[in-house]
């Protein structure tokens, strides 16, 4: 009697703490959503301003380093903390390592569909960067004969089609949350010493 009566007890209390537990998906989701908005605003910005890239230099390091330095080890940072609090505290070094992969995952094939879509909905927008990337060339590199800068800005147009760029983006910001994501574990970690 004394054994069913704890069961009717204890079986309550551990579907609470199971409830409790942290999944790492929640904080990707989350944070891997605004990562991948924030990139597409950036760009829908530097679009509508009509901002050219290649002659403003300021803008275009700031802007790389915004968008592939800042924001994913912020949103990393902050994603592995959103799992630790939901986590009584704890948060292990594989755990991070999720955490962080699966938002700049989820950013990269959110920003990855928008150039997609932004690539079919203005073409104007690729012939101009490689306009600008053909005069780059030129004045950088006058030594190139025009065949060899009709190459690059072919090789350019090749990777800017949808089948090159998509899993180019994937795979590139994966593999930088990927090295961020072991930044964050080590600073972060906490290790559940109940090994749960």
């Amino acid at each position: 009697m004394l054994v069913l009566l704890s069961l009717y007890f204890i079986k309550p209390i551990y579907f609470f703490c199971m409830e409790k537990v942290a999944k790492p998906n929640r904080s990707y989701f989350q944070f891997g959503l605004f990562y991948g908005t924030i990139m597409i605003l950036m760009a829908v910005v530097i679009y509508v301003m009509n901002i050219d890239i290649i002659q403003d230099r300021f803008f275009a390091m700031s802007n790389s380093i915004l968008g592939y330095l800042f924001l994913p080890f912020l949103f990393i940072y902050l994603g592995c903390l959103d799992f630790k609090k939901n986590n009584f505290g704890y948060i292990s070094f594989t755990e991070c390592l999720k955490v962080g992969v699966g938002i700049i995952f989820l950013g990269a094939i959110i920003f990855g569909l928008f150039n997609v879509m932004f690539y079919y909905l203005f073409p104007d927008n690729l012939e101009n960067i490689l306009r600008q990337t053909r005069q780059m060339m030129t004045l950088q590199t006058p030594k190139l004969t025009s065949d060899q800068i009709e190459m690059g800005v072919t090789m350019s147009r090749k990777f800017a089609a949808p089948q090159y760029s998509f899993p180019l983006t994937l795979v590139i910001f994966t593999f930088l949350g990927f090295l961020f994501s072991l930044f964050v574990g080590l600073i972060v970690k906490k290790d559940n010493p109940a090994g749960i």
